[in-house]
């Protein structure tokens, strides 16, 4: 993989490749930033970069990314199939990481816990990966050059995993080179964010994505502008409204249904509805409550009437005209701390048919306030 292929963000790559020519790279780097900025595009495409040598066997390697000098580590789940005393690991997902990231590098959470056939399951990075870093590192490089190490939200690494994983850091072997693809930063030890020199990723611009929707995807100019705009700096996003049927689509469904319900107060229906909720899992049910959280504040500014402050499709639009007055100066921070304390308890695996129906009852109180 190259830079071409990640889209926007030239500032980072051109900093990036500067680091090496200088001869100021660090040896452990975290890229931060939103979901569908790139940071996942930006470190595959920087790893390759360090591991080209140049030779047309590297780069038929890398191509494929299957360099034996670049190791992934990311998020498992544990299969039914696999001991009790068996701690998983990347490469017992080798096979299905390899097909998702080889299709593109920029995919969501959902659709990896889909690959790994474990959507209603939290994934971590388990001790037992730091361990096996710890092996794969501790070789010489093969092709003589760096060894890079890319880990895919670190954040997910559970106590042991990170204390392993900050020894490595701490003392790297030779000539490797660690690149951490992190959302949620705080979420990681202190002793090993300061460690590590954070680049944060902005979210892409509305030019590049309009830019990468015409010459990518075949977009006319009108779309890909409408497109771009609603995308708010996210690819992920901006690909999403090229599809029909998108989860997007069901999102707002859900959050219609809800309003109207509570509006309504019909209990029992709002019962129903949060049966629904509980049968997605748990990483769409958090994207929910995200996708809440934005429908929240886009009636909240819809009020002020300017077009530029808020960002909708066509069918969100029509559906504030009628609503939007109903979030207000009085509610917004309340539903905004609502939805948050819903991401945190499902994030805990709290019952996910207590957190929504309650959920749900305090939404009809939360719309009475005027």
């Amino acid at each position: 993989m190259t830079f071409s292929e990640v889209v926007g963000q030239r500032e980072t790559q051109e900093r990036l490749v500067k680091m090496v020519q200088e001869g100021h790279l660090p040896h452990a780097l975290m890229l931060c930033g939103p979901t569908g900025c790139g940071k996942m595009a930006l470190a595959t495409a920087f790893a390759c970069y360090l591991l080209d040598n140049g030779t047309p066997s590297a780069k038929a390697m890398l191509a494929k990314l299957e360099h034996p000098d670049l190791h992934f580590t990311y998020p498992t789940i544990k299969l039914p199939k696999m001991s009790a005393d068996h701690k998983p690991v990347s490469d017992d997902f080798a096979s299905e990481w390899h097909e998702l990231i080889t299709q593109g590098p920029y995919f969501t959470m959902d659709e990896w816990m889909q690959a790994m056939g474990g959507e209603n399951q939290q994934a971590i990075i388990t001790a037992g990966e730091s361990d096996e870093l710890v092996r794969k590192l501790s070789l010489k490089s093969s092709q003589g050059g760096y060894k890079v190490s890319v880990i895919w939200l670190p954040e997910r690494m559970n106590i042991e995993c990170a204390n392993k994983l900050l020894k490595l850091i701490e003392e790297p072997p030779q000539q490797t080179v660690f690149i951490m693809v992190c959302e949620e930063p705080d979420k990681l030890l202190e002793t090993i964010r300061s460690r590590v020199q954070r680049i944060d990723i902005r979210r892409i611009g509305e030019e590049d994505i309009m830019r990468a929707l015409i010459e990518r995807r075949g977009v006319d100019e009108e779309a890909a502008r409408r497109i771009s705009r609603l995308a708010n700096g996210s690819w992920l996003k901006a690909l999403e409204a090229l599809q029909t049927g998108s989860e997007n689509e069901l999102f707002l469904d859900m959050f219609i249904l809800l309003m109207r319900l509570a509006y309504q107060r019909k209990i029992k229906d709002l019962r129903k509805w949060s049966e629904q909720m509980a049968g997605m899992g748990r990483e769409k049910q958090k994207r929910w409550l995200t996708f809440f959280l934005r429908m929240a504040r886009e009636n909240f500014m819809y009020n002020f009437q300017n077009t530029e402050l808020t960002y909708m499709t066509q069918k969100e639009e029509d559906f504030a005209k009628n609503f939007a007055r109903f979030v207000n100066e009085k509610n917004i921070l309340p539903i905004n701390d609502l939805a948050n304390r819903a991401i945190r308890d499902i994030g805990q695996n709290a019952n996910a048919k207590i957190v929504f129906f309650d959920f749900a009852l305090q939404m009809i109180m939360l719309l009475l306030q005027k």
